[in-house]
């Protein structure tokens, strides 16, 4: 977390609601300027076990995370982010789910919060609590699937995953793009659960969500690793879905343009264009269409660019 003043105080005070003595909550401040680091050490009474590490120089979310999970020494590991908050039983729920089903990871619905307004968000497959196959929840091509719905903090993971817990730790948005991926090519075994106890803040100021910075640059690298995993490893099957994802990703991006800059916009736009055009001959017409809009946004940026 980094200069969450504003709500990190909801964050802990949820975790002290969920406390329990077997539980460890390791929390990076990753470089805080403002009363982040205060607000941290107020909960440490309330937090028992809580573990605290500093960077005096931001290294971002991908290593912030990465550091968090070299200090973890439990069984099972989940994530949350500085401005959200957790429902109280709900890290008990969690823990409960991976045990009795006794798989690699589990997924789990969230709750959007904007404002006052809560809608929740269900994680792709309609079988509930029952164990699947990873690879098996990638395709098929053109509906939602478990690689549509990255985000780390929505589930809960056996700790001895080791490497396939690590984000990419140059980049810094879209980092759950690629461990996504690579989570479920390589994993043997997990499950979804109707749990819905992670509220997730929308449409907050200074998330990378709402930043029109260089770092919206990252997305095209994030997709790069996605692409090379797959070339790399001849898994040719899932090439299509990855390009339709992105694709995808991009308009939605370009909708949002906005928020760059005119340099950055151009900057962005020209790398879509040139990514589109590295993706092999006749993988975007297996692709598929996104629809008539869409795909027009698309066919319009590569005759621009």
């Amino acid at each position: 977390m980094r200069d969450v003043e504003t709500y990190v105080a909801d964050a802990l005070a949820s975790l002290a609601r969920n406390a329990r003595r077997d539980f460890e909550f390791i929390v990076v401040d990753d470089g805080s300027v403002d009363r982040t680091g205060q607000i941290i050490e107020d909960f440490r009474d309330e937090l028992p076990g809580l573990v605290v590490l500093r960077n005096e120089t931001p290294v971002g979310l991908a290593d912030a995370r990465n550091q968090g999970v070299s200090l973890a020494s439990g069984r099972y590991l989940t994530f949350m982010d500085g401005d959200d908050w957790l429902a109280p039983g709900y890290l008990a729920d969690l823990v409960a789910a991976i045990e009795q089903l006794g798989c690699d990871f589990v997924r789990v619905d969230h709750v959007q919060a904007e404002g006052r307004r809560r809608v929740i968000h269900r994680a792709p497959p309609a079988v509930r609590g029952v164990v699947l196959k990873p690879r098996e929840h990638i395709l098929p091509l053109s509906s939602r699937t478990m690689v549509d719905y990255p985000y780390a903090w929505a589930g809960i993971y056996r700790r001895d995953l080791g490497g396939l817990l690590t984000f990419p730790g140059h980049l810094h948005t879209a980092e759950d793009r690629p461990w996504i991926w690579r989570l479920h090519r390589r994993a043997a075994s997990f499950a979804v659960v109707s749990l819905a106890g992670v509220f997730y803040r929308r449409m907050v100021a200074g998330s990378l969500t709402q930043v029109g910075d260089a770092r919206q640059l990252h997305f095209f690298d994030a997709f790069d690793l996605v692409f090379a995993d797959l070339e790399r490893d001849a898994e040719e099957e899932f090439a299509a879905k990855a390009a339709r994802t992105f694709c995808a990703l991009l308009v939605h991006h370009l909708e949002l343009g906005d928020r760059f800059s005119p340099e950055l916009r151009a900057r962005f736009e020209a790398r879509g264009a040139q990514a589109l055009r590295r993706l092999p001959a006749g993988l975007l017409a297996e692709a598929g269409s996104l629809g008539p809009e869409r795909d027009a946004v698309l066919r319009k940026l590569l005759e621009e660019r």
